[in-house]
């Protein structure tokens, strides 16, 4: 009789993500450098952009950063469970039912609002903590914070709220990494005019932050004290910047040939029939498909490597596979393919993959479902 308890990670992963710990070190040991004397905060939210949050945090950790940055307060959950104590800024506003976590995971809150500012207070009162707090600016995002002719007057209140300690004041960037940066250019100024108003009055906050990415290679003047590695972190530059920093992808996407099959001319290829052999044609079948995060927009237009070489994907993208023409390629096509990544001139870049499924970056790594088993190396 089957062992119905077995984990299905006792077999092997049709497809799966390796992770490279050694780039994403490298990676914030560049950034790290570009940003001195700032510190650098490192982005794990949405399980550290598909990554892995916690091995992500680690290496960032080990190459420099001295902080972390979730977008949920959940979501640092498992950096606590694993034993990792730095400093992690949670983005989103604490709703009710959360505020607790804060003092339990000593976590740092984004203010955004009285009444979540005066919930986070009284519970770290019962608590008897003080909880780290950042101000957010909205300069021109329009998604949260005060308006610069708020923060202020908020400030002040803030000031004098027990169970608070008042740490950081920030904003964040709508276009940094646009083409033309001048709205960039006026976030910037309205932040820094924030910043200068306070300090007239007295006021001077621990940190103060406003870079991304984008901003951190693209805005010198916006590092201020601490800058918000996200994208750049795992290897990407973000478009728009200069490409003096050095940065690898750390992560490679790669699944299992299923089968080598020869269909004759006018055979048809997956659901549609959109594809249709012209020749007699060799199509290898892939374990992977869009429940893996492998999109139906790619259908038609991404590639694939097998041998070291780059082959056209077929017909639509299925659930759970997709198909290869191999026909060029000599002999067996081996037993694995790589869908975003590899080495040496024929590489697949994230850029790429994003281009064929119609998106960015972000959306292909984050979108790698719970199937795609991550390695690390």
């Amino acid at each position: 009789m089957a062992d119905a308890t077995a984990s299905p990670r006792t077999y092997p992963a049709r497809t799966w993500a390796e992770v490279d710990l050694g780039r994403l070190r490298e990676n914030t040991r560049a950034l790290a450098r570009v940003a001195a004397p700032a510190r650098l905060m490192a982005v794990v939210k949405a399980d550290g952009y598909g990554h892995g949050a916690v091995p992500a945090a680690r290496a960032a950790l080990e190459g420099g950063a001295s902080a972390l940055a979730v977008a949920r307060p959940d979501e640092a959950i498992p950096l606590r469970d694993a034993g990792i104590e730095a400093p992690v800024l949670v983005f989103a506003p604490a709703s009710p039912e959360e505020v607790d976590l804060y003092g339990r995971l000593h976590l740092t809150a984004t203010v955004v609002g009285r009444d979540q500012a005066a919930a986070l207070a009284r519970a770290a009162r019962e608590q008897g903590v003080r909880l780290a707090a950042h101000v957010k600016v909205d300069t021109g995002m329009g998604r949260l914070g005060f308006l610069p002719d708020e923060a202020l007057a908020f400030w002040e209140e803030l000031r004098g709220l027990e169970g608070l300690e008042l740490e950081g004041l920030y904003t964040h960037f709508a276009t940094a990494d646009e083409p033309e940066a001048a709205y960039a250019r006026l976030q910037w100024q309205r932040f820094r005019g924030l910043v200068d108003h306070l300090e007239a009055r007295g006021v001077r906050p621990p940190l103060v932050h406003a870079a991304n990415s984008a901003a951190l290679l693209r805005m010198p003047e916006a590092r201020l004290d601490l800058v918000r590695a996200g994208i750049a972190l795992y290897g990407v530059r973000p478009p728009n910047t200069p490409p003096r920093t050095h940065l690898a992808p750390a992560l490679t996407w790669k699944c299992r040939v299923s089968t080598v099959r020869t269909l004759p001319p006018g055979w048809g290829v997956s659901y549609g029939k959109e594809f249709v052999a012209w020749r007699p044609s060799r199509v290898a079948t892939l374990a992977v498909g869009y429940a893996d995060g492998y999109r139906r927009s790619s259908a038609h237009r991404a590639q694939v490597l097998l041998q070291g070489r780059r082959v056209p994907l077929i017909g639509r993208v299925t659930m759970d596979q997709v198909m290869v023409d191999v026909t060029e390629l000599d002999g067996d096509p081996g037993s694995e393919a790589v869908l975003l990544g590899g080495t040496g001139p024929h590489a697949i870049e994230p850029e790429e993959v994003a281009a064929w499924m119609e998106t960015i970056p972000y959306e292909v790594f984050t979108g790698l479902s719970a199937r795609v088993e991550r390695r690390y190396v």
